[in-house]
């Protein structure tokens, strides 16, 4: 009897353990993308409430980390994080001998990997490398290359190892278009690699070495579109999913557009894709089922079953336990942010500068000619729908009139010149009417674009001009638009002669292509038509000549305006309540 029941317990062991290794394992992804400094339900600009946050996603986070078992959920940030918000600026710049809030966040919420974003690397190698090294995680960019090396700047992949038994790994990489935008001091050392190679040769070693169970893209690269040149294109998500056989899993972002799908790669396999846009008002979330299977011996996991969700997080109650714990930096900042610097007698619009000449715009403009002694200045609105209202101006109030770290340029250009980088801006900016009922402005019927926000292209690419007065005839076709008639203090201006212009570096380093493209200045050429630089951000400098001033009454110029009139006044209302409602 005794040896019976010791047998059959033998039996019912190897049984019991035999079906718990057959047990099919669920796991769940998440994804933040582009969370541009939104770590807190409260906006530093604004000093009101803000939807979404970081302290949302934790709340659901840490609720999947329950329901499902902290083994069984991972959480991978997509880059473009450590600018966008004064909380950001003043650990990069403000407090850099403090912990990066970047880190700090990251890190209490237990992100397992995470890659770069354009704007993590616009902040200049002090601010990115000290934040690489504060992270307590894998940091990824299997593109980013040392160009003393020839190998990785950071890690290209990491294996994820849980107690679940899974190996789960990622592979990071970033939009190689970075030269087109920054100046090579800011990545010097570094190359960006095109992504479609880069994902080949990473997928070839990770299969070689690893042989993980999952293997999953993290991209900070759109879907597609964007810059494209012989050698890469900025946006290349899609091609990467659907040319690259062994992702299961292609996380994205950069391009500020919500999107789920799954597609088949040249192989047939599916691939879930999937970007959460930005401000942490969504989270990216793949569910993957496996099921366990013996080969040679060793167990490995079958993925057998996949689904992608966007998860919107907007009004979930944040976490207080997180609030409490970063409410002394929350306290800081607040303190800093909200030091007054000067007054305003008006209030000025950002939605005004799309219709023509705006006190918003102007103000910007006449500073960066007081600033740089420039002959000329582009400026292109830097948000959508920013207001900076009458009374006291804070320094919070600074990120609403400039919104990015931009240095300020003096750029030497030929009138010809001048003109055709206005005829680009406005060809990207306003429609060809062909009767009075059509729209002023050149719009777009894609819906849930956070970047372009119901214009055809990015609307930071719609440069006006101080320094000069011109036309804008909306009928005339492309590349014939504008006509300049003068410089504003009355002198002739020539298409031959050489004049200086005040851009920022975005711009000056060939962003937006209007340099270039319809300029036509050569790209190799750029770094030698810059004739100053500024050595602080153009925040910075705006911000010290509104101490000086004190007081201040911006006002628009009326320099420049859109013509026939009788077309394009009633055209600019219809197209400014469909866009405003008002």
């Amino acid at each position: 009897m005794k040896l019976s029941t010791i047998a059959l317990t033998i039996m019912l062991g190897i049984s019991s353990s035999s079906m718990a290794q057959q047990k099919d394992i669920t796991i769940k992804i998440v994804e933040t993308s582009d969370v541009h400094g939104s770590f807190f339900p409260y906006d530093f600009i604004t000093r009101k409430p803000k939807s979404g946050s970081m302290a949302r996603v934790n709340t659901f986070v840490e609720d999947l980390r329950k329901k499902e078992g902290k083994e069984n959920v991972y959480l991978l940030d997509n880059g473009d994080i450590l600018q966008g918000q004064p909380i950001s600026y003043y650990y990069n710049y403000v407090a850099p001998e403090k912990t990066n809030i970047a880190a700090s966040v990251l890190n209490y919420m237990g992100y397992d990997a995470a890659t770069v974003g354009n704007h993590d690397i616009e902040t200049g190698h002090s601010v990115y490398d000290k934040w690489f090294k504060e992270l307590r995680f894998p940091i990824l960019g299997a593109n980013i290359i040392n160009t003393k090396t020839n190998k990785p700047y950071i890690l290209p992949y990491t294996v994820i190892k849980k107690k679940n038994g899974l190996k789960v790994c990622v592979i990071g990489m970033l939009t190689p278009a970075i030269p087109n935008w920054l100046k090579e001091t800011i990545w010097s050392g570094l190359r960006f690699d095109e992504m479609v190679s880069c994902a080949k040769r990473t997928m070839e070693e990770v299969k070689k070495k690893e042989n993980p169970d999952v293997i999953v893209g993290l991209f900070h690269s759109g879907w597609n579109g964007g810059i494209k040149t012989p050698q890469y294109d900025e946006d290349a998500s899609q091609k990467v999913a659907q040319e690259v056989p062994g992702f299961d899993v292609v996380f994205f972002g950069h391009d500020h557009t919500p999107h789920n799908s799954t597609e088949r790669n040249i192989i047939g396999k599916e691939v879930i894709c999937l970007d959460p846009a930005n401000n942490a008002q969504r989270v990216a979330m793949a569910t993957l089922t496996l099921t366990p299977k013996n080969v040679k011996g060793k167990k490995q996991y079958t993925l057998t079953k996949a689904k992608g969700e966007l998860v919107d997080v907007m009004d979930l109650k944040a976490d207080e336990a997180f609030i409490k714990h970063f409410q002394p930096e929350i306290d800081a900042v607040k303190q800093w942010s909200e030091q007054v610097i000067g007054n305003f007698e008006n209030t000025i619009y950002t939605k005004d500068c799309f219709f023509g000449n705006s006190a918003f715009n102007d103000l910007i403009l006449d500073l960066e000619l007081k600033i740089t002694k420039a002959d000329i200045a582009f400026n292109a609105p830097l948000q959508f729908n920013s207001v900076i209202k009458a009374g006291p101006v804070t320094v919070g109030d600074m990120f609403n009139l400039y919104k990015y770290e931009n240095q300020l340029c003096v750029i030497k250009m030929t009138g010809e010149e001048i003109r055709k980088h206005l005829e680009m801006s406005y060809d990207l900016w306003v429609n060809t009417m062909k009767s009075p009922d059509d729209h002023l402005l050149l719009l777009s019927n894609t819906q849930n674009d956070a970047q372009r926000l119901g214009f055809k292209n990015f609307s930071f690419n719609f440069d006006s001009a101080a320094g000069i007065d011109y036309t804008v005839d909306v009928t005339k076709p492309n590349g014939e638009k504008v006509h300049i008639l003068r410089m504003s203090n009355g002198q002739p201006f020539d298409e031959h002669k050489w004049y200086t212009v005040a851009v920022n570096s975005y711009r000056a380093n060939g962003g937006g292509e209007l340099l270039t493209k319809g300029a036509g200045i050569p790209h190799d050429s750029l770094q030698s038509r810059i004739i100053w630089e500024s050595p602080k951000d153009q925040r910075h400098y705006l911000m010290e000549e509104i101490k000086k001033a004190g007081t201040m009454n911006p006002q628009a110029h009326h320099n420049w305006k859109f013509i026939p009139e009788e077309w394009t006044i009633p055209a600019a209302a219809r197209d400014r309540k469909l866009l405003f409602g008002e």
